[in-house]
């Protein structure tokens, strides 16, 4: 019952957002007794927590599967952004807007270990695409890791990119182009180009 009320949960955050989504609401949603709920989460700030650890988990093993399949770096890098945009329900904004704002405390532990798995991740595909001749030999690998986390981040705040004049898919796909094309060489720009096309 626990998994399913975190599944539920997780559905309802991130489609409404964490705010929005009160106990009562996932009573109803399920069919049962807030009681039920409360007997295994003492309170939503508890619910919250094990969600988003929940969600966490779930992308971190998405993750290290995609890592599995061996893809060209240039590709792996297409695949995890296309996993991660379908399980974050394409980056809605209301919902990590409304857990910075309500559960920052929540928010703060969430990005720090996004960003330790991200950095893992990242430099691990940064020097097998230096290694496969496909990003430049000269990069500061620890730099452009950061960097890139930084505008993962960046382009989700919607003062600077409104989604009218932004929309999400379109921006990250553009976000991602440039990281790429910042450190590729021709070979590797030869992969993307061919990647765009398909996309």
């Amino acid at each position: 019952m626990k998994e399913k009320i975190v599944e539920k949960a997780n559905d309802m955050f991130l489609n409404l957002g964490f705010k929005s989504v009160t106990m009562d609401d996932l009573a109803s949603e399920m069919g049962i007794s807030k009681k039920t709920i409360y007997t295994h989460f003492q309170n939503k700030t508890k619910l919250v927590e094990a969600t988003t650890h929940h969600l966490f988990c779930k992308i971190s093993n998405g993750i290290n599967a995609i890592l599995e399949e061996n893809f060209d770096p240039i590709e792996e890098l297409y695949a995890i952004k296309a996993f991660v945009m379908l399980h974050l329900k394409n980056e809605k904004t209301a919902p990590l807007h409304q857990l910075q704002k309500y559960y920052p405390k929540i928010h703060t532990g969430l990005k720090a270990k996004q960003f330790e798995v991200f950095q893992e991740c990242v430099v691990d595909n940064l020097k097998r695409g230096i290694d496969k001749g496909v990003f430049r030999k000269n990069i500061d690998i620890e730099f452009i890791s950061r960097i890139y986390f930084l505008g993962t981040n960046g382009i989700k705040d919607k003062n600077m990119f409104p989604d009218q004049r932004f929309p999400v898919t379109k921006l990250m796909d553009d976000y991602l182009e440039y990281h790429i094309l910042g450190i590729t060489t021709e070979k590797g720009r030869t992969i993307l180009n061919n990647l765009i096309k398909e996309h």
